[in-house]
């Protein structure tokens, strides 16, 4: 089941945490502290990676922009505390590398569906239009605002002070929207936030709620902490292959990872699921998922759309997985019929070293 987004769409993402590590040694320390290879990126280049235990659990999914004197780190709602606390205690004396929170002095706004491009276009940064995902670079906030009229309403956590403009930096743009749909993402300084929100708007962008993002993430499949990322996940069963590298060295969590890999041991996985009319308007996370009478999975995420229910929920790999019909049982114990289905955010296919690129 597809949602489409067939008008330009502005989400306020500013409620996401954003770190930012600087130092000498920031790009040592976040190769050695998540999955993906970091050391790979260049200034101007980004990537999804996933912060994990010690035994290869989830903590969160998050991206990071190579800056030119940092990185920046884009990380869940509720989860900038943890993730910093995180890698602050892996930060030794002899180390090079400052953190800092700028969650609260920065905004980050999403813009995707059908028209991001000439909108893109239209505030000055049409020469990410087909570069590859995450490409970003800086833009002067003149190109983005000019003459902006009053037009829509603005969420509230945008930030509204803009007495000082003519003193702010510029804004980021990057390729990506953090779903597998094409779009792109905006970050600045907060009191930028007001005047690039209506800027968009004006350039005829739709604002986007909060509702429409859980839907588009549900259907996209991408995982969130306390959800499908949990101590009892780990990212290859979650299917973020994409952002590990199997090619690169020790890290926290590697060895059960490769192993996981080595052996083809990933033993469940995360699929979508599709239910018929309202037959879903009482089924809850974490019920279980069943089929001819044996619990082989549980529900993990469920969101009523426009187009009908959705769902996100692991399977046993042996059960099987895209096709596959599934019992779910509401919370009045009655029992509801699901199809599993592939997902674009998430992927199930075993690394190879033929992979290598």
């Amino acid at each position: 089941m597809s949602i489409s987004i067939q008008t330009p769409t502005v989400f306020d993402r500013s409620h996401w945490g954003r770190i930012r590590l600087a130092g000498a040694d920031r790009v040592r320390f976040l190769h050695n502290q998540t999955t993906q290879n970091i050391e790979q990126l260049s200034a101007g280049q980004g990537a999804h990676t996933v912060f994990v235990t010690s035994t290869g659990r989830t903590i969160d999914l998050a991206t990071t922009y190579a800056l030119p004197e940092a990185l920046l780190i884009v990380v869940s709602p509720g989860m900038t505390q943890q993730i910093y606390d995180w890698m602050d205690r892996y930060i030794f004396f002899s180390d090079q590398v400052t953190l800092s929170d700028e969650s609260e002095q920065t905004f980050l706004f999403t813009l995707l569906g059908e028209g991001v491009d000439q909108i893109m276009t239209a505030i000055g940064a049409g020469d990410l239009v087909g570069q590859a995902h995450f490409t970003h670079r800086r833009i002067p906030l003149s190109s983005i605002t000019g003459d902006i009229p009053e037009t829509g309403d603005i969420p509230e956590q945008v930030g509204s002070d803009l007495s000082d403009l003519s003193d702010l930096s510029d804004i980021a743009v990057a390729v990506g929207s953090d779903l597998a749909i094409a779009g792109y993402s905006l970050w600045g300084a907060k009191a930028q936030a007001q005047s690039v929100w209506q800027a968009l708007l004006a350039a005829g962008a739709n604002p986007g709620s909060a509702e429409q993002w859980e839907a588009l993430r549900i259907q996209q499949g991408r995982p969130m902490p306390g959800q499908e990322l949990t101590d009892d996940d780990n990212p290859l069963e979650a299917g973020l292959w994409h952002s590990i590298s199997f090619e690169k060295g020790c890290y926290i969590g590697q060895e059960t990872i490769a192993r996981l890999n080595t052996y083809q041991g990933v033993k469940k996985r995360l699929w979508g699921f599709v239910f018929h009319g309202n037959s879903a308007e009482h089924l809850q996370p974490g019920a279980p998922i069943s089929l001819a009478g044996t619990k082989i999975g549980s529900l993990t995420s469920l969101n009523r759309s426009e187009t009908g229910w959705l769902g996100l929920g692991y399977l046993r790999t042996k059960a099987g997985g895209a096709g596959l019909s599934v019992v779910i049982e509401d919370k009045n114990g009655n029992p509801v019929t699901a199809e599993a289905i592939a997902l674009p955010f998430i992927r199930h296919e075993y690394y190879t070293a033929a992979e290598k690129s």
